[in-house]
């Protein structure tokens, strides 16, 4: 056999077995350099997760006192009497509402009385009215018409007063 030949095919076996040593000792170089700087991280995940938690503890604190500051709040006398006050404001203005509807339906009622009456001109005749008191403005053609437009406006239901303005003309 020829030792040139064999020489080079035993040495590249312990060549590669020596590179692949080489390479696994670098592999745990690596390894080793890794680990510190996964300890960093860690670290820094467990400092985040901690200040997360005491993030969501601090809001939910505040969120209780804010609710508890509310609720004093509208338990308090000066809230229970504003309420009070819009209370009645709501009442007034269902009863101003009310009065309105009440005026206009015995304004129609009055003018459609005057219309039946011959003598007297329900186009001519201005009928107003506020909280039941009936005024009447316009021309009457007698003393007696004007009376009869009295009592028409006062048969009315609803009817408190009549302020008769009519102008007695001949």
């Amino acid at each position: 056999m020829n030792t040139k030949t064999l020489l080079p095919r035993r040495v590249a076996p312990v060549i590669l077995i020596a590179a692949l040593g080489a390479l696994s000792l670098s592999a745990c170089d690596q390894r080793v350099a890794q680990e510190p700087a996964r300890a960093d991280v860690d670290a820094v995940i467990d400092k985040t997760r901690d200040a997360t938690v005491a993030a969501a503890s601090k809001a939910a604190e505040l969120a209780e006192k804010a609710r508890d500051r509310t609720v004093a709040f509208a338990n308090s006398p000066q809230v229970r009497e504003d309420a009070g006050k819009v209370v009645d404001a709501l009442k007034n203005v269902g009863n101003t509402a009310a009065a309105k509807v009440d005026d206009a339906s015995i304004t129609a009622s009055v003018s459609a009385g005057l219309a039946k009456d011959a003598e007297l001109s329900a186009r001519q005749i201005n009928v107003e009215t506020r909280a039941g008191t009936v005024k009447l403005v316009g021309p009457a053609p007698s003393i007696e018409a004007k009376a009869r437009a009295s009592d028409i406006a006062k048969s009315v239901a609803g009817v408190t007063a009549v302020d008769n303005q009519l102008d007695v003309r001949s």
